[in-house]
């Protein structure tokens, strides 16, 4: 049975995922900031614990609960992700850290303590934004929401070439509107004709699946602006 590790499970998309994958009777290890959500699905297959990406020791403790209860990893998502939305002339050099701490350099050091415990076949899918896409349509105050997700782009390209001889795939689904709370929060009244669980369903699929055809590739998953 496989392993899946799933960031950003609080709310939305996370969320959906990881009762998608635990009710198709994969052992998940759901991490977030609140886990008030998840505890509340009282599912076996599901194990978790409160985690902050920006953190050594909250990863350090992933690492451990891996080694001990998972043995192995075969499918991590990266869906963790923070958003602020101001003009460049609001933004503080603090802000920009704080996004690229949880968007970019969480995520290659999760990566990095995961790695050793994933073995030929293993997946890893990076959730990142369609505003990441070298000539996507931008939009104003998401200087570092976008630029952070187009970081994530290249640096989950060049771990796919990093890894490859191990036989773990690296890709990533830039995905355009859906219906959750950070849609909102960004563009507040904005109605996206996308829910989360139907892109959870979509993420899934393309977890269990698309290291079969895809590896350092960049999916835009969008069919609408936003």
């Amino acid at each position: 049975m496989k392993k899946v590790v799933i960031t950003g499970t609080s709310r939305g998309i996370g969320y959906e995922l990881v009762k998608q994958f635990a009710k198709a009777g994969y052992e998940v290890l759901a991490l977030s900031r609140n886990m008030a959500s998840i505890e509340a699905l009282v599912d076996k297959k599901v194990h978790g614990f409160k985690f902050d990406i920006t953190q050594q020791t909250a990863i350090d403790k992933v690492t451990d609960y891996v080694k001990s209860s998972f043995g192995k990893v075969d499918i991590v998502i990266h869906n963790a992700g923070l958003l602020i939305a101001k003009p460049l002339a609001a933004l503080t050099l603090n802000d920009f850290k704080k996004v690229y701490d949880v968007n970019v350099f969480g995520v290659a050091m999760l990566t990095k303590a995961l790695a050793p415990y994933m073995n030929k076949g293993s997946h890893v899918v990076s959730v990142s934004s369609i505003g990441g896409v070298q000539g996507s349509v931008k939009f104003p105050g998401l200087a570092a929401y976008s630029s952070s997700k187009g970081a994530l782009i290249t640096l989950s390209e060049l771990l796919a070439e990093e890894y490859k001889d191990q036989g773990i795939a690296f890709n990533v689904l830039a995905l355009g509107a859906v219906q959750t709370e950070m849609l909102e929060e960004a563009f507040p009244g904005y109605q996206a004709n996308v829910q989360p669980y139907e892109m959870a369903a979509y993420i899934k699929e393309f977890a269990l699946t698309g290291n079969q055809f895809y590896n350092g590739k960049i999916l835009p998953v969008a069919n609408s602006t936003p």
